[in-house]
């Protein structure tokens, strides 16, 4: 049972007449009454009464007519939503991202997007890397944006490397900032107060990790904030913070880090194997053109480098 011979049908059905429904769906009459023959004969019964001057249905072409109509109706349904997604004039996409990114990078990258696809649906679920790579292996995300350091290998894990970001110290204007120059060493936070984020989150990890190596333990003048929160206590002016260079948006003032390795990568992670949906796709197109576009243009934030020239599989 073909979806043609149903529409065939349904002609004959609302015309009356193999001629008229012929010409109605642009066949010659032949080929329609074969179609229809062809219908009976899948289903096992007559379907059309023919007699001189009239057609009518039996009692299974009326059984059919209401189905056939529906599975019809449900088809060009389904024609319709697929071109729909194929031209993004509608779909939604799940993206995770790492707070820091919600903060720096990703709202410009979305106001872009949104601009050209206004119909697609965007839901942004913020958290560690860790736990969004857990929702991208249980399939609650589509696409996630996370921090090298912070990912497992897995072999269902496949990433492209986008941006590579300097981490700095933050401090309020005007105050003293650690050192009197533009640069420091880890070493230079020694005794100074620091704006601490929550246990467990990546940037406290690191910043205690290089501490520790540098031979001391950092004194806190605050801790357990989110992004938001460690941003506004040092605007406060609580302490100074070690933040990625693309949140400070020159809010603060700024000191460079000379200690080697205190840099991040930030990878697109997808699942393996899963061709992600259509919006996600042009999503990750739209990602990839901006950063692209930005470095050409050197409106990359100060202390990032783009990456997008290859792809790294995790196995």
């Amino acid at each position: 049972m073909q979806l043609t011979q149903l529409a065939y049908f349904v002609a004959v059905a609302e015309e009356g007449s193999f001629t008229r429904a012929a010409e109605r769906v642009g066949v010659a009459q032949p080929s329609l009454s074969q179609q229809i023959k062809a219908l009976e004969t899948d289903l096992g019964a007559l379907l059309v009464h023919r007699t001189r001057g009239q057609v009518g249905l039996t009692a299974s072409g009326e059984t059919l007519l209401p189905v056939a109509r529906r599975m019809l109706a449900d088809a060009e349904t389904a024609r319709r939503e697929i071109r729909e997604l194929a031209a993004l004039g509608r779909g939604r996409v799940r993206l995770g991202a790492t707070p820091s990114l919600c903060t720096g990078l990703l709202p410009a990258v979305l106001a872009e997007y949104r601009r050209k696809y206004p119909g697609v649906d965007i839901v942004v679920h913020e958290g560690g890397s860790r736990d969004l790579q857990a929702e991208l292996l249980h399939g609650a995300l589509d696409l996630a944006l996370v921090i090298d350091a912070r990912l497992d290998d897995d072999p269902e894990l496949a990433t492209v490397p986008l941006l590579t970001e300097e981490l700095v110290v933050i401090s309020r204007h005007g105050d003293a900032g650690p050192t009197r120059q533009g640069r420091m060493s880890i070493a230079d936070l020694k005794g100074v107060p620091l704006v601490m984020f929550r246990a467990g989150y990546d940037l406290r990890e690191t910043t205690l990790t290089a501490c520790r190596a540098a031979g001391f333990e950092p004194t806190f003048a605050i801790e357990g904030g989110e992004m938001d929160a460690v941003l506004e206590f040092v605007q406060a002016g609580l302490g100074v913070a070690v933040v990625p260079s693309t949140v400070v948006h020159n809010r603060f003032r700024v000191t460079s880090i000379s200690t080697p390795g205190l840099h991040r990568t930030i990878l697109l992670a997808r699942r393996r194997g899963l061709e992600p949906p259509r919006a996600a796709q042009v999503l990750i197109e739209t990602l990839i053109a901006f950063l692209r576009t930005s470095a050409a243009t050197d409106t990359l934030p100060p202390g990032t480098s783009e990456l997008t020239g290859r792809t790294v599989h995790r196995s």
